[in-house]
Order: structure tokens, then C-alpha cells, then sequence
């Protein structure tokens, strides 16, 4: 019994007269009687009683409509899920965002999405820029907020926001001791409390690369991901960190202080797969600027051109 033929039926069931049931179905009445008459012989009884002046349903008919309208019902049902799947069509937008995004900046990224497609969900993923790329490229997101430099070969972009990075340090060390920027040459031979290569591998040695230009060799390489565990281990004198000023007041025995020269920074963009482009993805990645913008970032368009070397977002 094909899925079309249950259709017919249902719709003859439900008008009781071929001349309607046909136009219902953009049909015309021949065919539809055909067809019936198929479903007939296929299941080996009578569905309609013809011998009357408006045809009634028998009781296999009764019956067989019992079980065919849950079927009907579930098909349909199915394919509204699928059409919700399609961003931008009253449907959902899959999005990855850094795992370090801040607060801030997700409440004004959902807030600035939902007016500008307020019947389009937004389905938020924490993932890191490698698994946000992997998952574009492999259909499972609709957009991602990654940050550069990463292989976004074949993907399409959105403005780059940039975010200057700072050092978070232990309140006694000597480039802690007064508000003056830190210079890299000053941190050499201080282990680096840095997120594992695996999370951004372009970013990762984008940003040792700028270090050793900069006179920075760190003495070791600690990884770590977790923004506690990352300032428990400054805290314990494990190492230094590089990242974004605090939004928040950092553990007490800890300090951030700017960089001079800025020569490193977070630049971040929304990247799409171009072929699924369209205004769900359009008013994110203005909803994404939105919160960056509130969250400190800068347009890149208004920083001046950046010392050699420099690094991106991870």
C-alpha cells in the first residue's frame, strides 16, 4: 500500500464524492477512481459502497480509515520537523559560540536575534572553532562564531571583531606590580597556561608564534580549558595566562594587566557554509556583532593595521 493511495483514500473518505475528492487532490476523477479501485483489489475488500447515490465508507473502510489517518498524521508531523530544520523558514538555526563566550555576550546575541527573526529558535552549541568547522562543514550547524586564524576554506564570513588580549598574573609578580603595560620580553621563560592546541591548531601556533617574535619563549606549556582551573593554576604559580580583560573581579591574588602594543587579540567572526546562506543566518551574524560590540570587541575596520605577528581568537 503506497503512502499516495492511503491519501486518496482518506480524502474520498472524507468528501464522499469523487468529483470533490479529485479536486482536492489536483486530480482528475478517472484516475482517482482507478486508483481506489487498485487499493481495492491490493487489500482484497470493498472500502466504498457505490450502489447509493452518495457512495458511503463499508466497514473495512471504516476500519482501514482508522488506521490510515495515524499514519497520515505522523507523515505530516515529520516533514513540519524537517521544514523547521530549514533555518529561517519558522524554523531553527543550529549555532556554535567559544565555550569561554561571556555571559553578556549571549544574553545580548539571543535577545538581538529573537527581534530581528522572532519565529526562528536559536539552537546555541558550545563548541570550540575546530568542532564548530567540523560540524559546518559536515552539515550538523548552520552558522558558528569562530576565531582567527582558522581554515575556513569554503566557508563565507562575517566583520571581524577584535578583543586586545591581556595577562592574567599572581599579584606578586614583578610585571604585576604597577598598572603599566606588559611588555612580552618581560614574561620569558614563565610557563604559558594556554587552551589545548586541539581547540584552534591555527590559532594555537599563530599565538606561540607571536610570543617567540615577541621575546616571549616560555620556560613550559600548560593546557587547560576551564576558566577556574585555567586561574587556579596562576594562582598557584603554575604559570601566566593571555586572554581578554575580566568582566567579572578575577580570585582575590590575581591581576590582568594590558599588553603593550596589543600585539595579541581575539578576532572573531560568524562563518557559514555558503550555500545554506539566508536572513536567519543574515540577522545572527548582526546579533553576534551586537554582543561582541557590547562585550568590548571592535570592528576591525576601526583598529589601526596590526604589528606583524599578530594573533587572532581561539
Amino acid at each position: 500500500m503506497e503512502l499516495r493511495h492511503m491519501r486518496y483514500f482518506a480524502v474520498l473518505a472524507e468528501e464522499l464524492h469523487f468529483g470533490r475528492a479529485a479536486k482536492r487532490l489536483h486530480m482528475a476523477q478517472p484516475p482517482l477512481s482507478q486508483r481506489i479501485r487498485d487499493l481495492e483489489h491490493e487489500l482484497g475488500v470493498r472500502l466504498f459502497d457505490r450502489r447509493r447515490p452518495r457512495i458511503q465508507l463499508t466497514e473495512a473502510g471504516a476500519l482501514l480509515l482508522e488506521h490510515v489517518r495515524p499514519v497520515l498524521a505522523g507523515v505530516e508531523t515529520a516533514r513540519e520537523a524537517m521544514r523547521r530544520l530549514q533555518p529561517g523558514e519558522a524554523g531553527v538555526l543550529r549555532v556554535g559560540v567559544p565555550p569561554d563566550t561571556k555571559p553578556p555576550v549571549l544574553r545580548t546575541l539571543t535577545e538581538s536575534f529573537s527581534r530581528r527573526a522572532p519565529d526562528v529558535l536559536i539552537d546555541l552549541h558550545e563548541l570550540t572553532t575546530e568542532e564548530q568547522l567540523v560540524r559546518l562543514r559536515e552539515g550538523e550547524l548552520d552558522a558558528g562564531v569562530v576565531r582567527h586564524p582558522a581554515d575556513t576554506v569554503g566557508l563565507d564570513s562575517g566583520p571581524l571583531a577584535r578583543r586586545d588580549l591581556g595577562v592574567v598574573l599572581r599579584e606578586d609578580h614583578p610585571c604585576a606590580q604597577d598598572e603599566a603595560p606588559v611588555r612580552l620580553r618581560d614574561l620569558d621563560g614563565a610557563s604559558l597556561v594556554i587552551f589545548p592546541r586541539v581547540m584552534a591548531p591555527q590559532l594555537y601556533d599563530h599565538m606561540l608564534l607571536t610570543c617567540r617574535d615577541g621575546g616571549f619563549l616560555p620556560g613550559a606549556i600548560r593546557h587547560a580549558r576551564n576558566p577556574d582551573f585555567v586561574h587556579g593554576l596562576v594562582l598557584a604559580g603554575r604559570g601566566i595566562h593571555l586572554n581578554e580583560p575580566p568582566t567579572a573581579p578575577l580570585a582575590a591574588g590575581l591581576v590582568w594587566r594590558p599588553l603593550d602594543g596589543a600585539p595579541l587579540a581575539w578576532l572573531t567572526s560568524v562563518v557559514w557554509v555558503p550555500t545554506r546562506q539566508n536572513e536567519a543566518i543574515a540577522a545572527f551574524t548582526d546579533a553576534a556583532g551586537e554582543g561582541l560590540t557590547g562585550a568590548g570587541h571592535r570592528p576591525v575596520d576601526e583598529v589601526p593595521d596590526p604589528p606583524a605577528g599578530e594573533a587572532g581568537a581561539s
